[in-house]
């Protein structure tokens, strides 16, 4: 991606680090970093912040502390001073299935929160912003976009798939044997099987989950180099990228490609298309709805199912489908999809991003692997529309959220099955006692509500390995891992807590899902559900002071991109 290396610039702007390092005045500020090892020669270069997400306590991310440093070499390869500061990171499949996942969401605010604390503080010149697991990747661009200096976002890459009894196999995998071990399907000793070789290396998870979703639609949106993002975690190439990209934030910041230059309504759809299109992840809705508010463009949750409904679903990608970003890193990467969308006419081909070039210019650069079968054509696509749909209905009037791309089902009408949290619902099922034709309701899991609007992959994939994944349907105001397939609706807001429609759902209620005509409906009146709600009461809050209640008081609905 990067090219040959030139001589540093020694013409650089230094549009905010200049009054942290210039002048009698700051001699003090000079002095302790000469004392670490920094010099006059660079304090008088533009410092770049490096924000990093590194954690050795999960695997997506543990890459990223070796990969800064050859970030490092190309910000001072260029002439620049790079000064690297950490942020949270927080596992969602680790944590998935515990009260832990209730962080999750959480730390994409304290990652967005951290960068601008930092870039305020320190008063970097340009940022590049380091992440991999799901919450890193929108809380950097969050951040960046909040403080709105040159910056660039560099993903930290995809995992490569394990291989168990002769195919590929991801921990999506492993979640859906869980639900199998519970059925009595499988041994204990296939599931360690499994365990043991679902996962084998560092990087994030492999198939068309949230972090290959988000990573997919930030080169897209073009705050990412292309070609930068599906380069795998452990393949020696993402060191040059990195180098690449270190090099490449001088630039950016000489050009002043501040994000308000790149993040705008016309790039916002260009991502959220190569979602659709990708069969992506439904927490795409929440990160890009955040992002456009960061960035103060007016973006409603409709225009997701406006791009869905004209975009077709091309990109043949797990969980739907059969291949993970590896392979698609192997058949063109994202330019491959942007270049089939272009043909297509559905890009905004003029969009400018961190490289100078255009989304357009980028998309014909693409170059496809002979014989490749991850990306189909628009005029031959996998489905004639993309993998999202927004549902309405008297049971989410300001909206809900269902990945088609999982599913060949487009409806579903059952009685409800009404469970107050997660556990609730997960003990059920390991316990089979969910019925064929079930609408599995969990409520109380929203952004305020759970806090945290945990992610239900543990039931999802229980549910699939049972084999009742094509058999029953489920709704929640939570929402899900992009690993999650079938009828499952997330996002429904308004939330159970904030008194939300589907607070008046109980057992037996007939519901209806018509993915065709949008619809999310419960069999009940209006005065029905009115005298319901009014009667209903949540559980009392699991937290009453530290992070997670304060961030239970301060963030929005799901529809608005559950911000604080």
């Amino acid at each position: 991606m990067s090219e040959e290396s030139k001589a540093p610039r020694t013409d650089l702007p230094r549009p905010r680090s200049a009054a942290v390092f210039d002048g009698p005045d700051r001699a003090a500020a000079r002095s302790y970093m000469k004392g670490i090892g920094l010099t006059n020669e660079d304090l008088s270069k533009p410092t770049v912040g490096i924000a990093n997400t590194w954690t050795d306590a999960m695997p997506c991310n543990y890459g990223l502390r070796t990969l800064a440093e050859f970030v490092k070499e190309g910000v001072r390869a260029a002439g620049g001073t790079p000064m690297e500061f950490n942020t949270v990171a927080v596992s969602d499949g680790i944590t998935m299935g515990t009260q832990g996942m209730k962080s999750s969401l959480v730390s994409r605010e304290v990652v967005a929160d951290s960068i601008e604390l930092m870039a305020r503080g320190y008063q970097f010149d340009a940022i590049v912003a380091l992440a991999a697991c799901d919450k890193t990747i929108p809380g950097a661009v969050m951040g960046v976009t909040r403080i709105d200096i040159p910056s660039i976002v560099l993903y930290g890459g995809s995992i490569k798939p394990g291989h168990y009894e002769g195919k590929d196999v991801t921990i999506l995998d492993v979640f859906e044997a869980i639900g199998a071990h519970a059925a009595g399907k499988i041994s204990d000793e296939e599931l360690t099987e499994l365990e043991d070789v679902a996962s084998p290396g560092y990087g994030a998870c492999g198939g068309q989950f949230t972090a290959n979703t988000m990573a997919c639609a930030f080169e897209a949106l073009g705050i990412s180099p292309a070609f930068s993002a599906m380069v795998p975690a452990e393949d020696v190439e993402k060191n040059e990228v990195a180098r690449g990209i270190g090099e490449m934030v001088l630039s950016v910041l000489a050009d002043d490609l501040r994000p308000s230059r790149i993040i705008t309504r016309k790039s916002l759809e260009n991502a959220i298309a190569t979602i659709c299109a990708t069969g992506g992840s439904t927490n795409g809705v929440l990160h890009l709805l955040a992002i456009a508010r960061e960035a103060g463009i007016d973006l409603d949750i409709d225009v997701f199912d406006e791009v869905s409904r004209k975009t077709p679903l091309i990109a043949d990608m797990k969980p739907g489908g059969r291949f993970v970003a590896t392979d698609l890193n192997r058949a063109g990467g994202v330019p491959l999809v942007l270049k089939r969308l272009k043909d297509g006419g559905l890009l905004h081909d003029d969009e400018l991003t961190v490289t100078g070039q255009t989304i357009g210019e980028e998309a014909d650069r693409a170059e496809e692997s002979p014989g490749q079968e991850v990306v189909l054509t628009v005029e031959d696509p996998l489905k004639a529309q993309g993998g999202l749909a927004i549902l309405k209905g008297n049971i989410c009037p300001d909206g809900a959220v269902v990945k088609v791309a999982g599913t060949e089902r487009n409806s579903h009408v059952g009685p409800a099955r009404v469970f107050e949290n997660e556990q609730e619902c997960f003990a059920a099922v390991k316990a089979e006692e969910i019925e064929k034709g079930d609408v599995i309701v969990i409520r109380n899991e929203g952004p305020a509500g759970g806090p945290g609007m945990r992610e239900m992959l543990q039931v999802t994939a229980a549910l699939v390995g049972e084999g009742m994944g094509e058999h029953v349907a489920l709704l929640t105001d939570g929402r899900f891992s992009g690993a999650t397939r079938g009828l499952m609706i997330g996002h429904v807001a308004p939330e159970a807590v904030k008194g939300g429609p589907i607070a008046a759902i109980r057992d037996g209620d007939t519901i209806t899902i018509d993915i065709e005509s949008r619809k999310l409906e419960v069999d009940l009146t209006d005065e029905v559900i009115a005298e319901r709600i009014a009667a209903y009461r949540s559980p009392e809050p699991a937290y009453t002071r530290g992070v997670m209640a304060k961030y239970a008081d301060a963030v929005s609905s799901a529809s608005l991109g559950a911000i604080t």
